[in-house]
């Protein structure tokens, strides 16, 4: 069984289960190879942060836009964010929106690869 720590050490709490759910039947080289696309296309939860910050003083919704949520980044970007509501929460739940997103790429990953 593969170590996750050995290949992406900075997950954490649920995405770091749910990773390890995940390649617990792997072999070593699929799970390598599930490793390399997972780390290249995951979000970072602290540039969720930033781009939450950013939308806050800047552009509304580019946080949304950067998660792949389109709609939702057009309705911040044409509401201010929800008036700025939507933003704070957004800033609060950073950590959440990530793990969210990289549950859906390691998912998509999972099924192109027919593990």
């Amino acid at each position: 069984m593969a170590n996750t720590y050995d290949h992406i050490p900075e997950l954490e709490g649920e995405e770091l289960a749910y990773i390890q759910m995940i390649i617990g039947s792997l072999t070593e080289e699929k799970a390598a190879k599930f490793f390399s696309v997972y780390r290249a296309r995951r979000r970072k939860p602290q540039e969720t942060l930033i781009f939450a910050i950013l939308g806050l003083f800047c552009i509304a919704g580019i946080q949304r836009f950067a998660l792949n949520q389109i709609g939702m980044g057009l309705l911040y970007f044409f509401t201010a964010g929800l008036c700025y509501i939507g933003t704070i929460i957004d800033i609060i739940n950073y950590q959440k929106l990530s793990f969210e997103y990289n549950r859906q790429i390691a998912d998509d990953i999972k099924i192109t690869m027919g593990i």
